[in-house]
């Protein structure tokens, strides 16, 4: 009986593990393309494999990228040279973006171990939490004041707004897992979704929005002001901020929607806590100073003495603040060893990042993207423009970094559309810029922030591919149903 019991999941498990192998074997023995060789057709099909497994969490994530990462290694893809190879797979582990998202979970440690982060979430509660959506419009919110100021969504998203929000499930009794869904998923996917739209809607809300436009600038001469850019994505970020808790409310369907005893029972907390303690005044004063250092590393204009620069780079910044945490003794090094989530994340990411980077290295997306731009040239303009805003918006999948993703397909993108009679470039520039903030929504790799909100256990790894597409789609049919119009008669 115990045996025939544990058949059903033993049956399982296998078939997820069994069907990224027929995934891969599939693409493999497939006719390679025409205009691809044999090496990249390979890659592709261990690229897709990965994904799969992902997907379908034939086991943990970031053993299924360093496994995908080692075969694509192993087998020379990249560089036929044993050495190039392994420089290739560990150069990931060197990217700003990596030890970013690490850096942001050690940011959670100190908000815990302080406790600054438990007042705060209390007093977000005591205020909103009578009513779950009111709750919602505060996270939103909060992103939406940090962005204008904060070009990385990652430091913005992950070092300052997951860890305060993180704490605030625990108090309505929601943990990862099975008790998730009270209210932390509701929660977490919220902040989530918020940042992808805050990210589009200002200009030095996500440093890729620079690279965009340096690279339409040099491409079809487009160029846009900071309030020019606002303007023309306005009537739809704006919307979609009103829009997104009340979306993520009814997608993630939070089994609390109402507890005014919460918000009593927050102010009572709030007393029992006392005054601020010498380490969550610490804690302030740091994320204080790397707000400030994030701020001053995207201006010309802020000069910062000690650093000897006028530009400081985020991950730098994210260093800074841990190792002050580490003197003031805020946190302790073993609690950053400790730290599971960071390390599986890290592991993840890493392997993500390279594997899609590899696609842009061997030509890949190149190639995509020429062969779907071809039929293009026999449609009307307006045709064409979609399809290739569409090109643009989806072809993310295949990427874990939105600078890389603007700087491999948006030239593509442009030169098809510059060649295509009466298609107005400058439109098509500013659509494909507005979408580089939209798109990180889509998977779980597709932008900084992802990786912590997937790790945080809050959002089940199908639920967050599914919330993805629906929200994906949202955020595309918007572009084209409301900034396409706008943009032309404005």
């Amino acid at each position: 009986m115990a045996a025939g019991s544990q058949a059903p999941e033993a049956r399982g498990f296998r078939w997820k593990l069994v069907a990224p192998l027929v995934v891969w074997l599939a693409i493999y023995l497939w006719p390679v393309p025409s205009g691809l060789n044999v090496n990249q057709w390979h890659y592709f099909a261990v690229f897709a494999a990965v994904i799969t497994g992902l997907i379908l969490e034939s086991m943990p994530v970031g053993a299924v990228g360093f496994i995908g990462l080692t075969v694509a290694g192993v087998a020379g893809y990249i560089d036929a040279d044993p050495g190039k190879s392994l420089r290739w797979m560990l150069a990931g582990f060197a990217e700003s973006t990596v030890w970013l998202i690490v850096g942001a979970f050690v940011f959670s440690i100190g908000y815990r171990k302080s406790q600054l982060g438990r007042r705060i979430a209390l007093v977000l509660v005591q205020r909103l939490g009578r009513n779950t959506l009111g709750l919602g419009y505060a996270v939103a919110m909060s992103d939406f004041l940090l962005a204008p100021a904060t070009p990385s969504n990652t430091a913005r998203s992950g070092g300052i707004v997951y860890p305060i929000i993180s704490n605030i499930p625990r108090i309505y009794g929601s943990e990862p897992g099975p008790t998730a869904g009270r209210i932390g998923t509701y929660v977490m996917w919220t902040a989530f979704a918020a940042t992808a739209v805050t990210s589009s809607l200002f200009f030095t809300a996500l440093a890729p929005n620079a690279a965009a436009l340096a690279i339409a600038k040099k491409t079809v001469g487009v160029e846009v002001s900071w309030g020019q850019w606002f303007l023309g994505f306005a009537p739809l970020g704006i919307l979609l901020m009103v829009l997104v808790p009340l979306l993520s409310y009814l997608v993630c369907r939070p089994e609390v929607k109402r507890s005014p005893e919460i918000s009593e029972w927050a102010a009572k907390e709030l007393t029992a806590m006392g005054p601020m303690s010498r380490n969550e005044w610490i804690m302030l004063g740091l994320i204080v100073l790397a707000m400030f250092l994030w701020i001053a590393g995207s201006s010309p204009d802020i000069h910062v003495p000690v650093l000897g620069s006028n530009f400081v780079n985020a991950t730098t910044v994210v260093f800074i603040v841990i190792s002050l945490m580490l003197v003031t003794g805020v946190i302790e090094f073993a609690d950053i060893v400790s730290e599971k989530s960071a390390w599986e994340v890290f592991f993840y990411f890493t392997s993500l990042l390279t594997l899609a980077s590899g696609l842009n290295e061997i030509g890949f997306i190149k190639w995509f993207a020429t062969e779907y731009a071809k039929p293009l040239a026999g449609l009307s303009p307006s045709t064409a423009m979609l399809l290739l805003v569409a090109l643009f918006f989806w072809i993310h999948y295949f990427f874990s970094s939105i600078t890389s993703h603007a700087a491999a397909v948006l030239p593509v993108v442009l030169a098809v559309g510059s060649g295509i009679a009466d298609l107005p470039v400058t439109t098509l520039a500013m659509l494909c810029m507005y979408s580089l903030g939209l798109m990180g929504v889509i998977s779980p790799y597709a932008t900084g922030p992802a990786p912590m909100y997937f790790g945080s256990g809050y959002i089940g790894k199908g639920q967050f591919w599914a919330f993805g597409l629906i929200f994906g789609l949202l955020y595309f049919a918007g572009l084209l149903l409301i900034v396409l119009p706008w943009l032309k008669v404005s």
